[in-house]
């Protein structure tokens, strides 16, 4: 009656009809081994982010976080510092670093992938609340951007161990650059503008000072934020 049963069985379970006719009961035994086989679910290893190609460019909009987010777990694992120069992207590994211009006013800034989003429809990129202020995000909310891929490391930045400087401004075009640097000057802040060459792309970045310790560098960065300005620490 089981012979019977299975032979009568249809559907992809069904039991292979040569192997009950060559082999018998046993044949029976080891198509119910193949078919137990068979019907085991899968395990599906999604693979890692490809490494970010050098280059790499995507242009849209991007939008700012920062508090309630402060403080919590960012996707990366890391604690979300939004004073950091930071990004939210969805798919770029963590630690790569991109150079981002607003396209709104030529402004430029290198952020590092430590989370993923926005998930919002045009929306690629998730900036810190430093970023965003380099940029002059903060008061639009959303603007377009294009980011290019520069690099990618396997560890977070370290540069409290290094001297310190005041980034006051990033540009694409020098005579920004220029202007910024003669008006800091006026204001009694020796500025110095360096061009970079990141990613194919030239930069020119207007900085006050070069500092031993990161205590020294906060001092100017305040004098400069209490004047107006939008300034970073970056560490060199």
């Amino acid at each position: 009656m089981i012979r019977r049963k299975l032979l009568d069985s249809k559907g992809s379970d069904a039991l292979p009809l040569a192997i009950v006719r060559r082999f018998g009961l046993a044949g029976i035994a080891v198509a119910i081994v193949l078919l137990a086989g068979c019907a085991r679910p899968r395990v599906v290893i999604a693979p890692s982010p490809p490494a970010a190609r050098i280059g790499y460019e995507e242009t849209g909009l991007a939008s700012w976080y920062g508090n309630p987010y402060h403080g919590r777990r960012a996707a990366s694992g890391e604690v979300y510092d939004m004073m950091e120069m930071t990004a939210a992207h969805q798919t770029l590994p963590f630690n790569t670093w991109l150079i981002v211009e607003n396209l709104n006013n030529h402004r430029t800034a290198e952020v590092r992938v430590n989370d993923r989003g926005p998930f919002v429809d045009k929306r690629i990129l998730d900036l810190s609340y430093a970023a965003a202020r380099v940029l002059g995000a903060t008061g639009q909310g959303v603007i377009p951007v294009r980011l290019r891929v520069i690099g990618g490391s396997t560890l977070a930045p370290t540069s409290r161990e290094r001297a310190f400087t005041v980034q006051v401004g990033a540009f694409s075009a020098q005579e920004r650059a220029v202007t910024l640097q003669r008006e800091l000057g006026s204001a009694g802040a020796e500025a110095n503008v360096r061009q970079a060459e990141v990613g194919g792309r030239t930069i020119y970045r207007v900085r006050v000072g070069r500092f031993a310790s990161h205590a020294e560098a906060v001092v100017t960065a305040r004098r400069l934020a209490a004047r107006g300005y939008t300034v970073i620490l970056m560490g060199e």
